[in-house]
Parts: C-alpha cells; sequence; structure tokens
C-alpha cells in the first residue's frame, strides 16, 4: 500500500469504528453524520479489502483483520498525538486535557482521591479517567489505553517503560474481632484459619503478598477470592476468615469495628507503587504536569 494513496483522515475515522464497533456511535464521537462515517467505512474496506466491521444479529464485530489493526492502529494514533501535544505548553489553570489512569480500588482511595480534591479547583478543565487495575498493564500503556499505570513494582515485568516511585505500605492480616488471639497473628492460627485473597482477572493474579508467601512454600486453606481489595475487610465479617489488607488502607477505611488488624507471622516486604507511563509521553508538558503533581500528593501521604 503505498501511503501516498491514503487519505490519513481516514484512520482516525477507522480508529473510532475499532473502537466502537458501530457505525453511528463512531460518527457521533467523531461529530460524523452517519452517512459519512458509513462512507469512509465503504473507503476503508475497499483500502484493506476487508469489511473489517461484520453484521452478527443486531450488532457489528470485528473481522479478524479488524482485531488485528487495533494495536498498530492505536500505537500510530497516540504516538501522532503525543508529537503534536509535545509542541503545546500546559497551563493547568485555563487548559482542557484528559487523561486515563489505570489503578486498583486500594490506590485510588489512598493516592487517587486526594489527588482528585488536589486539583479539582487549580485544573478545572481536566478530565480524570480512573480505570480498574488491568493484567497486562505494559500492553495498556502501549495501545494507549491509559496514560498513566498505578502498579505494584513486583508485578510490572516490562523494564522498558519510564516510571517513578510513589508510596510504599506495609502488610498486615485482618479478622473478625471475635477470632480468638493477640495482637500477633501466630503461624499455627494463620495456616489453620481459611482465607480470602485479592486477585485479578480470569486468571487470578496473585497480589504481591500472596505470591510472596507461595514462593516461600506457605499452603494456606483459600475459601474466598474477589477482585475488589477494598471490599476484603467487609466480607470477613462475621467469619473466621483471614485477609491480608495494606495498613494505609485500614486507617482510611470506616465501618471496621467489628475488625481486628494484627501483624502477620512471617516478614513481607512493603508493598511499592509505583507509576509507569509509555516512553512517547516523557517529555509533553501536560503529560510532565500530571507525574509531578502525582508526585507531589504521594509525598504529602505521610
Amino acid at each position: 500500500m503505498n501511503l501516498r494513496s491514503v487519505d490519513l483522515n481516514l484512520l482516525v475515522i477507522l480508529d473510532a469504528l475499532l473502537a466502537e464497533q458501530n457505525v453511528s456511535r463512531a460518527g457521533e464521537r467523531l461529530g460524523l453524520t452517519q452517512s459519512a462515517t458509513s462512507a469512509a467505512l465503504a473507503r476503508l474496506r475497499n483500502l484493506f479489502d476487508d469489511p473489517l466491521l461484520t453484521p452478527v444479529g443486531r450488532k457489528m464485530e470485528l473481522t479478524a483483520k479488524g482485531e488485528a489493526l487495533i494495536p498498530p492502529l492505536r500505537e500510530a494514533m497516540a504516538a501522532i498525538e503525543g508529537a503534536l501535544s509535545h509542541e503545546q505548553p500546559f497551563d493547568p489553570r485555563t487548559d482542557a486535557r484528559t487523561f486515563s489512569i489505570s489503578a486498583s480500588d486500594y490506590a485510588i482511595l489512598i493516592l487517587l482521591a486526594p489527588f482528585v480534591r488536589a486539583i479539582s479547583t487549580e485544573a478545572p478543565n481536566v478530565t480524570i479517567h480512573l480505570l480498574p487495575r488491568t493484567s497486562d498493564p505494559a500492553g495498556a500503556l502501549r495501545m494507549a489505553k491509559a496514560d498513566l499505570v498505578i502498579e505494584p513494582k513486583a508485578l510490572f515485568p516490562e523494564e522498558d517503560y519510564p516510571s517513578q516511585h510513589l508510596f510504599s505500605d506495609r502488610w498486615l492480616c485482618a479478622v473478625d474481632r471475635h477470632v480468638g488471639g493477640g495482637k500477633r497473628m501466630n503461624k499455627t492460627q494463620f495456616l489453620a484459619l481459611p482465607h480470602l485473597i485479592y486477585s485479578i482477572g480470569a486468571e487470578r493474579q496473585l497480589n504481591t503478598a500472596d505470591m510472596e508467601l507461595a514462593e516461600m512454600g506457605i499452603a494456606r486453606r483459600i475459601e474466598v477470592t474477589v477482585e475488589s481489595f477494598l471490599l476484603a475487610p467487609f466480607l470477613i465479617q462475621g467469619t473466621s476468615l483471614i485477609s491480608l489488607v495494606l495498613e494505609r488502607a485500614t486507617k482510611r477505611l470506616s465501618g471496621l469495628e467489628e475488625i481486628s488488624i494484627r501483624e502477620l507471622p512471617y516478614q513481607l516486604r512493603p508493598l511499592e507503587e509505583m507509576m509507569y507511563w509509555h516512553p512517547r509521553n516523557t517529555t509533553d508538558p501536560a503529560h510532565r504536569w500530571l507525574r509531578e503533581r502525582l508526585l507531589t500528593v504521594a509525598q504529602k501521604l505521610d
């Protein structure tokens, strides 16, 4: 395909069509009429010699070619947007910008909640989309699904992405207050009681503490798994379940009068929360402001 013969505006429309999988919604997203979007889809089908979108029942689904186009197209679009934005200075008091941040509910509670409060008046035209934590954080950055990923250092395998330490936290355990014991859970009780663990996604990716316990060969009786870290203390109320929790979260959650927080019988590495971003955004003024502002909020947590 000769790039000179391609109307690059079609790629913007293709990006919207692949994302929305609906001609009307793609047109609304771009401010185009349905007929104009349909005409563009026809040109794209001819260009790629593929239907790209096909009707299945009452909806449209992507063809294999359409699916395959998503990663390279998103990367190309993000690179172009990044190159153009690098030329523009950023003033948070007046400029409009939208950022997407992928983070766990724990990171949202501890860091992003005070961050949102901090920028609500100083950056009135900045929109923050908070996305759930993903099991493929590097992919989210690569495909521009997220501008920033806040992730424990131990769970982000890619070394080629820029990063910044935000804060650390230590692991404790939570049990219903009617479960006997002192301020420290002993090993016998820890292994005898059933456990509730936090995991993510269909593959049930474990948190750093559960991974470390598994590496130590400590076999526990897992009775419940949940994707929301913040729900764990509430789910164990009135049961004999144990859940690993983070100290900062226990200080910010109300309604936990029935829960007893105890020291673990094992020495675990602290959780180290990092922010990661794609190299294409490193010098972008708006993105740099976002990272610096998050770091400032993180430094004030203690």
